[in-house]
């Protein structure tokens, strides 16, 4: 056996490791929540109300009287909810029409390529608030807007992926040979874009969470008594003097998250890509 044979992959980087941490941890949380505290997160204890922490409420009590750990848990489920809809709808949709672009060309290329470019030119939440705005305030139309602005970095990463892997020789060699269409770019093609694709979904979670919560904060996402990190900080802005709890446990837990999925994201670019590390 030659000193080549065994191929070694490359050790796990300190910052992939920390993000993998960071959103299992949170993961856990979220499945496991209930269990983890005894209290209902719609409980009210309206004689405590604004508690600050104590060992039987660790993260203290809200205006209203409920306990602020069991409302972060819950809404660490409804964070996670968004964000893998948003991602999963927006990564399938952008690599779609990205992948028919890149492919194509000609007409449809122009089309899909002036649709991306026009969605990338307004900031996507703004387009999110006003789609919101108009469809009104929900969970459902929170997903929905917020994959009406997500597909468009799917579909152009993926369109530049398939500019370069159609030139393949084994991609002509597959034309030549009749191979149709869609088995050339099932086959072929769209898969030589998969780990760039889950690069972006990675970071698409973190975005996906944060556009989650800034709707959630101005009113026109999940609406109470769903817990909602963004509705906790909205519900906490009167009391930042008097019981900033309310607003710091749910202000980390969106901070630890997305912090999670930037670390995760930026450790597999570098992984997929050794070079662009350097």
């Amino acid at each position: 056996m030659t000193e080549h044979a065994h191929v070694h992959a490359p050790p796990l980087s300190a910052m992939l490791k920390a993000g993998s941490a960071i959103v299992l941890v949170a993961a856990a949380a979220a499945i496991f929540g209930p269990l983890m505290t005894p209290w209902d997160p719609a409980r009210q204890e309206l004689a405590m109300r604004l508690a600050a922490p104590t060992a039987g409420h660790p993260f203290g009590l809200d205006e209203l009287g409920r306990d602020i750990l069991a409302r972060v848990l819950a809404g660490a489920r409804i964070s996670f909810l968004v964000g893998l809809t948003v991602v999963t709808l927006s990564a399938f949709v952008g690599t779609l029409l990205g992948g028919l672009a890149g492919y194509l060309g000609g007409a449809v290329d122009e089309v899909i390529s002036r649709v991306v470019d026009t969605l990338l030119a307004f900031p996507g939440l703004l387009l999110a608030i006003a789609l919101v705005a108009v469809l009104g305030p929900s969970l459902t139309n929170v997903l929905f807007a917020l994959t009406a602005i997500g597909w468009v970095g799917y579909a152009r990463l993926v369109r530049g992926q398939v500019l370069r892997a159609r030139e393949f020789e084994y991609v002509q060699a597959a034309r030549a040979l009749g191979a149709g269409m869609p088995r050339i770019l099932l086959r072929h093609v769209i898969p030589t874009a998969i780990p760039a694709v889950l690069v972006q979904a990675t970071l698409g979670m973190a975005g996906a969470i944060i556009g989650e919560a800034s709707l959630s904060f101005l009113g026109l996402g999940v609406q109470p008594p769903t817990p909602s990190w963004g509705t906790m900080l909205s519900g906490g802005r009167a009391h930042l003097l008097d019981a900033p709890h309310l607003t710091i446990f749910p202000g980390l837990a969106i901070a630890a998250l997305v912090l999670g999925f930037n670390f995760l994201g930026d450790g597999l670019r570098d992984r997929a890509d050794p070079k662009q590390a350097r």
